[in-house]
């Protein structure tokens, strides 16, 4: 498995072990991190559960990741990574030569899709299952390959892997959890108008312990940069007595948590799948670029007015069914499809090539864009004479554009060009 940032890391080993034929027989896990911005620190995977049954973590650059690929014998090779890289390991492992079979590939999303759905999807196509978290997440991505006239058969609707947890029993709001988002809101007035409506909430609310749950420390990245902390925020304000932040486990989080809100975060789905009031906020709209359209019809939006006035959410069960929340007690059986599908095809006798919908025939503008920023070896010999071209191209012309507006990386970029 191999991974590019925390919540990845969370998704993918937890996914792959979920693959194992057998749940009780774990199958060995190799953990990889993809050298790169939001490479998690030791920290931040010991937080996510990094003890998920890694026997090998090593960083890796794209390159080094498929000569190991093609140096070992792995049944199944899962791809925790954005988009655009799953692209490129998807070209690269379609180009080794030296393996006798090839593994079955893998990926999927870390939670809620609410952005470049089509973007996001055909990167991924290609691989030879794409797990949907949920049956409404299914729905759209054969929607988007077929749309397109691209295979939808890899489409295999599963659900999060890190659901799970006591079911929520209280009945009175002790502790409220605001769950915070590197990037959901941008604006600097936003992420002061949400941390404000907080602090009022714990000065409203004495006898509440309101909590502030981070994803990272100063320093850290994850996997959406985060321009504004939180901390940096929280540091010029007059906090009360009954408001902190935490960092740590979501999971542990929630095991104390009577009132979660946030904007979009996944960790709402964490907390409905628990039955704990989850409150999307409304409060600077319901916005796609917020995220929280997603829980249009969930019963989950409100605003800080309603919960200063005391109101918990009641989430709908059709729409928590449809997310794949399984809070009706099906989540253990949520895996059951993909780990059919997995193990048909680690039986095969034979696996065909892999064939991404994105070639040099589908996107000749694109594709040599995104291979050249993960500057992964191993295309297809039939394509690597003119992608090998047309990426350098690509890299001279970021090169020259660069150099023209003044920014001082250049260098680095024309040796990258040299290699080619």
């Amino acid at each position: 498995m191999i991974a590019d940032s925390d919540t990845r890391w969370k998704w993918g080993a937890l996914t792959a072990r979920r693959l194992s034929a057998d749940p009780a027989v774990p199958a060995d896990l190799s953990g990889f991190l993809l050298r790169g911005r939001a490479t998690p620190t030791a920290r931040q995977l010991a937080e996510v559960g990094v003890g998920v049954g890694a026997v090998d973590v090593r960083e890796v650059t794209g390159a080094e990741f498929l000569r190991e690929v093609e140096r070992e014998t792995y049944d199944v090779v899962v791809l925790a990574l954005v988009g655009g890289a799953v692209q490129a390991v998807l070209h690269g492992l379609s180009g080794l030569t030296e393996m006798e079979r090839r593994p079955v590939v893998v990926t999927g999303y870390v939670g809620v899709v609410y952005e470049k759905l089509a973007d996001g999807l055909l990167l991924r196509h290609g691989a030879d299952v794409v797990i949907a978290n949920s049956r409404h997440d299914a729905e759209r991505f054969r929607a988007v390959y077929e749309g397109v006239g691209a295979d939808a058969s890899a489409v295999t609707e599963a659900a999060l892997p890190f659901l799970g947890g006591a079911p929520y029993t209280g009945d009175t709001v002790k502790t409220v959890v605001f769950a915070a988002q590197p990037s959901v809101p941008e604006s600097r007035a936003d992420r002061a108008y949400l941390l404000r409506r907080l602090v009022d909430h714990a000065r409203f609310h004495p006898d509440r312990e309101v909590l502030l749950k981070l994803r990272s420390r100063p320093g850290e990245h994850t996997t959406h940069l985060e321009e504004l902390p939180y901390q940096k925020l929280a540091a010029a304000m007059d906090l009360p007595p009954n408001f902190r932040l935490v960092y740590g486990n979501m999971g542990e989080v929630l095991d104390r948590t009577d009132l979660l809100v946030t904007v979009s975060s996944t960790a709402a789905l964490e907390s409905l799948h628990r039955r704990i009031p989850t409150a999307v906020l409304t409060d600077l709209g319901v916005r796609e670029a917020l995220g929280n359209h997603h829980f249009l019809g969930s019963g989950c939006l409100a605003s800080w007015e309603h919960l200063d006035a005391g109101e918990r959410p009641q989430a709908d069960e059709e729409w928590l069914a449809r997310q794949g929340v399984a809070a009706d007690g099906s989540y253990e059986t949520a895996f059951d499809a993909v780990r059919k599908r997995v193990a048909q095809l680690v039986g095969e006798p034979e696996l065909p090539p892999l064939a991404p919908y994105y070639t040099l025939t589908t996107a000749p503008g694109y594709l040599p864009g995104v291979l050249a920023r993960y500057r992964l070896d191993g295309v297809p010999a039939a394509e690597a004479t003119g992608l090998r071209r047309i990426v350098r191209d690509a890299m001279r012309d970021a090169a020259r554009g660069a150099y023209r507006h003044g920014v001082q990386r250049v260098a680095p970029v024309i040796r990258r060009m040299g290699e080619l």
